[in-house]
C-alpha cells in the first residue's frame, strides 16, 4: 500500500480508539498523556509501568480501560506477603485419586492490574518474567500457554515512598513504557471534586471485541518508517550506551544503557503515535514523543549523576537535543 491508502486504512480503523477514548473519559478526568499512552501499549501488546504518587487515578484508568474491551481481567494486589504462586498458581494434592492437579493463578486472564507492584519483594514480582516475555507459565514442570492478547499493566509508588522496593533490572525492561502520572490541574481537580459530591458515577460498557485491537494493529504495523528515521532511534539508543561516540559527554552520568528491546518498542511505539495522530507514516517528532517514556526505566544512572540530582528525563533531553534529526 502507498502512504495514502495507509493514512485512509489509519482513519478507518482509529475509530475503535475514539470509542474506547471516549468511555475513558466518562470515569477519568484529565490524564490525557496517560489515556493515549496506555491506547498505544494496547495497539502494540506492550506491557506498561504507571508511577506516581497515591491518588492520582492510576487503578482506576487501567480498570477503566479493561472494561471497555470484552476480554477478561484480574487485579493482583502486591503485598509483603504475597508469594508467586498466588500469581502463577500451584499444585495441589488429590488425596482421593493421590494425583497433583493444577490449580491456576489470576495470572490466566488478558489484562493484568499489577496494583503496587512495588510493595512486594523482588522473588513475588519475578514471578512475572516468564509470563511477561514469553507469554506462558510453568507450574510444576508444566508449561501453559497465555490467551492473547496478555497484557500487564502495573502501577507503582515512588521508591521514596515507605515499604516499596525496586524492581529488578531484568524485569522493568519488560515493561514497553514507563509512564508518568501527575497531578491534575486546577481545573480537572475541581471537576473531580463536583463528580464525587454528586455521585455521579457512569457506567462503562464494553464497546470494543479484541478482533477489533487486533484489525487496528495490523493496520499501525504497516504505517510506513524511513530508513533514516529506523537509524535516527538506533542512535538515540546507542547514545544511551556510547554517548562519546555521538560527542556527548554523559559517560560519567550512566552505568548502563538502553538495551535493543529501547529500539524494537521505540519504533513501534513511534508507529502508533502516528496512528493516534491520523497518519499512515513515522516523522522524526512521533520518535522524540515517545522516547522518554521508552527510555526513563532503561538507563541506568550512575552515583555520580544521583549525587548531583540528575534523572533520566534530564539525560534523555539532552539526547534529544543534541542527536542529529533526520
Amino acid at each position: 500500500m502507498d502512504i495514502q491508502e495507509i493514512t485512509e486504512s489509519v482513519e478507518k480503523e482509529s475509530v475503535v480508539l475514539r470509542q474506547i477514548m471516549a468511555e475513558i473519559e466518562k470515569v477519568v478526568v484529565g490524564q490525557r498523556n496517560l489515556m493515549e499512552r496506555m491506547l498505544i501499549g494496547l495497539l502494540c501488546d506492550g506491557h506498561l509501568l504507571l508511577e506516581g504518587l497515591p491518588g492520582l487515578a492510576k487503578t482506576t484508568a487501567v480498570k477503566t480501560l479493561a472494561s471497555t474491551i470484552r476480554t477478561t481481567f484480574q487485579r493482583i494486589q502486591f503485598t509483603p506477603d504475597l508469594l508467586p504462586a498466588d500469581i502463577l498458581g500451584t499444585q495441589v494434592y488429590r488425596p482421593d485419586t493421590a494425583t497433583f492437579e493444577i490449580k491456576k493463578g489470576p495470572i490466566f486472564h488478558n489484562i493484568i492490574l499489577a496494583d503496587e507492584i512495588n510493595r512486594a519483594p523482588a522473588k513475588v514480582q519475578s514471578a512475572l518474567l516468564e509470563a511477561m516475555q514469553e507469554k506462558q507459565v510453568t507450574i510444576g514442570g508444566e508449561t501453559f500457554l497465555l490467551d492473547s492478547p496478555f497484557l500487564v499493566l502495573a502501577t507503582q509508588n515512588p521508591i521514596e515512598q515507605e515499604g516499596t522496593y525496586p524492581l529488578p533490572e531484568a524485569q522493568i525492561d519488560r515493561f514497553m513504557l514507563k509512564i508518568r502520572v501527575n497531578y491534575p490541574t486546577a481545573v480537572e481537580e475541581k471537576e473531580i471534586m463536583e463528580r464525587v459530591n454528586r455521585g455521579v458515577f457512569e457506567n462503562v460498557s464494553g464497546v470494543v471485541d479484541v478482533s477489533r485491537i487486533e484489525s487496528a494493529t495490523q493496520v499501525m504495523r504497516s504505517i510506513h518508517m524511513e530508513e533514516k528515521i529506523t537509524d535516527y532511534i538506533v542512535n538515540i539508543s546507542r547514545a544511551t550506551r556510547n554517548p562519546e561516540e555521538f560527542g556527548l559527554d554523559l559517560g560519567p552520568m550512566i552505568s548502563y544503557g538502553a538495551s535493543p528491546r529501547a529500539s524494537i518498542w521505540l519504533g513501534q511505539a513511534a508507529r502508533a503515535h502516528a496512528f493516534l495522530n491520523g497518519r499512515g507514516y513515522v516523522t522524526p517528532q512521533d520518535v522524540k514523543s515517545m522516547a522518554p517514556d521508552v527510555l526513563r526505566h532503561r538507563i541506568i544512572l550512575s552515583y555520580e549523576a544521583e549525587a548531583e540530582g540528575k534523572v533520566t528525563d534530564d539525560l534523555i533531553s539532552i539526547l534529544l537535543e543534541r542527536i542529529e534529526v533526520p
